[in-house]
């Protein structure tokens, strides 16, 4: 599957088939994160640090169906053999990430209640929020799932997420 995608990108626009990204992972430590390109090269040149949204311009024909399918993770499994990642947790964030509030200003990531604990377990591909939370959730609830997933944790519940996940994709 993955030569296909590698192939697929290649011929889709010809540029790199891999995109690396700083993320933060157990402790606070930030490590490369590793996935299929689905968007454009050098899609935030322009607009900086933004989450796609629905129709994202900066998407490439093969990225829609990438993400649609959740392929475009696939490299992850890397990460997670690296041991910067674990397959269930919560997702690695970019270091300074922020999330727009309701009244459109920006509120960096760690002053939000909930962001430090995240850092107590290490990330994971898959998690609550992923399988449960809406797309649009704010990271403010998010990061509730991802407390509840702390407290919750146990190996049934890991091989629960990874099964709604396979179902999901």
């Amino acid at each position: 599957i993955s030569l296909l995608i590698a192939v697929a990108i290649k011929i889709d626009d010809g540029g790199p088939v891999f995109f690396t990204q700083e993320r933060v992972g157990l402790g606070g430590r930030a490590f490369p994160a590793y996935k299929f390109r689905s968007m454009m090269v050098d899609a935030e040149r322009h607009t900086g640090a933004v989450q796609a949204a629905a129709n994202d311009p900066r998407v490439t024909r093969v990225g829609r169906v990438l993400r649609a399918t959740a392929f475009d993770e696939l490299p992850q499994l890397w990460n997670i053999f690296r041991g910067d990642m674990s397959v269930v947790g919560p997702r690695p964030l970019r270091p300074g990430e922020a999330d727009t509030t309701a009244d459109g200003k920006m509120l960096p990531l760690d002053a939000i209640p909930g962001y430090e604990a995240r850092h107590r377990v290490r990330p994971g591909l898959t998690g609550l929020a992923q399988v449960y939370a809406p797309r649009d959730l704010p990271r403010t609830g998010k990061f509730r799932y991802d407390l509840l997933y702390q407290r919750r944790a146990s190996l049934g519940l890991d091989l629960r997420l990874i099964l709604m996940s396979f179902w999901i994709t």
